[in-house]
């Protein structure tokens, strides 16, 4: 059962809309089952002209409201709307009156036994459904609280579900996004549009922080995506940002200003401390920005950590104008910086090494800025802030990556993904309750792994997760292993960029572990008894799956036409982790064990 609060201003027009035809005459015997009398003296008498005459309801109802005068409620008139699920038996009128009082003596409205309560009625004019509509003001003169009744609504919807063995639906664990309003879908259809604003803002900013590291990454993200971003900063200390709010150009209201959302206008878990939390290793919500958290680098090849290094550095470059700024913005990267002193002259810096940060195993291995690459010597970038060139427009990450990085991205990515899957599997017999965090980071593997691919089923799969990731009422979960390898899949997976033709195969295994770590999260929320977050997880798994048919069958991939079999392709697709899959020239004839290939309709040959 779902129950709906909603607010007005005047009894009375809606009254006489329960009571009506409806918008499209779905109407029928509109009666009233219950209320604070018996349902027979509240009910409107019919004048002879087969018309309701409403003036001694109106009455009623509004009687209690003159008492408070000024003291009312700017809205006063609470109006919930409880409609059965589909497959439900239908109720008669004797039930619906008994899960109407149920309702209101559960949300404190309306007590048994309390007289002074306010004045309310339960109006049925469908077989699936009532309306109940009470007037906020007490016969004894005092203003109820109504403050989380929406909470205590779904409550009572749970408790009546069980009573009357209705279908199970899911308590109000504050794990669902924000939804569009009434007024918001009907203008996004009015103006064409596939998904109301609100909806696509909180899918990009969703995406933009799955594989952000730091604040001021995320906002570029937010507006290399064409999204308006506005930051909110402290009354009490300077240039100390506290929030944000983002919106589209092209939606705006009548006097032509950018409609704005806030974090928490879009989700739960996208306010900015929460998400500061995602890039530093705090435990719980950050009000300030902090040191990023350093990827987990068991999970990263020696290629990787080498391409990473070097489009840390060349991004600290781009943003530095200094030796001090640059030195400044690896360190708050989460990366080690050792300057080279000379030998001849006192405290002049003439080089420097970066480096991971060391575990309590390995000790950090140092890489000079002059081997990652050329224009990165500390004299070159010397050279660089003091000319105009300084001037450039950064490059993405992705652009600075060979082709054998970008799959050593995609393969470690799908090595994490398949690690914190196994990680996953030792809370099922244990405690389901431990894989909080590695279901929070699902959600940007997912996002990123979507906008990397550009495959609509992981981009549906990632919408439909959305749900299975959040933990109950807000909290924020500890950083685990597993999760800290989900985000090493993200942030891999976004600085990796688009699929080339050489990553293929290793995208159909990143899909792959995808699917069972989905699977096994399925299961995680089912013990939980999370029955909702487990029907999302389900359905991104089975969206995932039509992803893997997608990358499996040839005939919806663009083959390309200037690909030869060569002894160096062969030998590096006879690997068991392919470096690039296997093409055919379109040239060559069919062998004669194939079949001869079909002429498609439209295609040339």
């Amino acid at each position: 059962m779902i129950g709906k609060v909603l607010r007005g201003k005047r009894v009375e027009g809606l009254i006489r809309y329960l009571y009506g035809p409806g918008r499209l005459g779905e109407h029928h015997d509109p009666r009233i089952v219950a209320g604070f009398d018996e349902p027979g003296e509240l009910e409107p008498p019919i004048r002879a002209d087969g018309s309701r005459d409403f003036r001694r309801l109106d009455g009623l109802l509004s009687q209690p409201l003159a008492l408070l005068g000024e003291r009312n409620y700017r809205k006063p008139v609470w109006h919930l709307a409880l409609r059965a699920a589909p497959e439900d038996p239908i109720l008669d009128d004797h039930q619906w009156a008994e899960i109407a009082r149920e309702m209101m003596a559960r949300t404190g409205l309306a007590a048994d036994g309390d007289d002074d309560a306010v004045r309310w009625i339960a109006v049925r004019h469908g077989e699936d459904h009532i309306h109940v509509v009470a007037t906020l003001a007490r016969i004894d003169g005092v203003r109820p609280d109504v403050w989380n009744d929406g909470y205590r609504v779904r409550d009572a919807c749970r408790a009546i579900e069980q009573r009357f063995g209705l279908r199970s639906t899911a308590p109000a664990d504050r794990t669902a996004a924000r939804r569009p309003t009434r007024g918001e879908i009907e203008k996004a259809v009015r103006r064409g549009r596939p998904v109301p604003p609100r909806t696509l803002l909180h899918r990009k900013v969703q995406t933009a922080a799955a594989g952000a590291r730091t604040e001021t990454e995320f906002f570029d993200r937010l507006r290399a995506d064409g999204v308006l971003v506005r930051q909110r900063f402290s009354h009490r200390t300077a240039d100390e940002v506290t929030g944000y709010a983002v919106a589209l150009a092209d939606d705006v209201n009548a006097d032509g200003e950018p409609i704005w959302f806030g974090g928490s206008k879009l989700a739960a878990d996208l306010t900015l401390p929460k998400l500061r939390t995602r890039w530093t290793a705090a435990d719980g919500p950050v009000r300030a920005p902090s040191v990023v958290r350093p990827l987990d680098r068991c999970h990263l090849s020696a290629r990787t950590r080498r391409a990473l290094l070097r489009t840390a550095v060349r991004r600290a470059a781009d943003q530095a104008r200094t030796t001090t700024q640059f030195f400044h913005r690896l360190q708050d990267e989460g990366f080690l910086v050792k300057p080279r002193y000379s030998q001849t002259v006192p405290g002049q810096i003439t080089g420097y090494a970066v480096a991971f940060p060391a575990d309590n195993v390995t000790e950090p291995k140092w890489s000079p800025g002059s081997r990652l690459a050329e224009d990165l010597s500390l004299t070159r970038l010397q050279q660089r802030w003091a000319s105009s060139f300084r001037h450039r427009t950064p490059a993405t990450d992705h652009d600075d990556l060979t082709p054998e990085e970008r799959q050593a991205f995609y393969d470690d990515a799908a090595r994490a993904a398949s690690y914190a899957t196994a990680q996953i599997r030792r809370h099922l017999a244990t405690n389901p309750h431990a894989a909080q965090d590695a279901c929070w980071a699902a959600s940007d593997a997912l996002h990123t792994a979507a906008q990397a691919t550009g495959n609509h089923h992981l981009h549906h799969a990632a919408n439909s997760y959305d749900r299975a990731a959040r933990a109950p009422y807000g909290r924020i979960p500890r950083p685990t292993p597993a999760g800290n390898a989900l985000r090493t899949t993200a942030r891999l997976l976004a600085l990796a960029g688009s699929v080339k033709d050489r990553t293929t195969i290793s995208t159909m295994l990143l899909v792959a572990n995808l699917i069972t770590l989905l699977d096994t999260i399925t299961e995680i929320r089912r013990l939980q008894n999370h029955r909702a977050q487990a029907e999302a997880a389900r359905q991104a798994s089975a969206q995932t799956r039509l992803a893997r048919t997608t990358a499996d069958d040839p005939a919806r991939r663009v083959p390309d036409p200037t690909a030869t079999v060569s002894p160096a392709r062969l030998a590096m697709t006879a690997f068991p982790n392919p470096w690039a899959p296997l093409h055919t020239d379109t040239s060559d004839p069919a062998r004669p064990d194939s079949p001869a290939p079909s002429i498609r309709p439209g295609r040339h040959l």
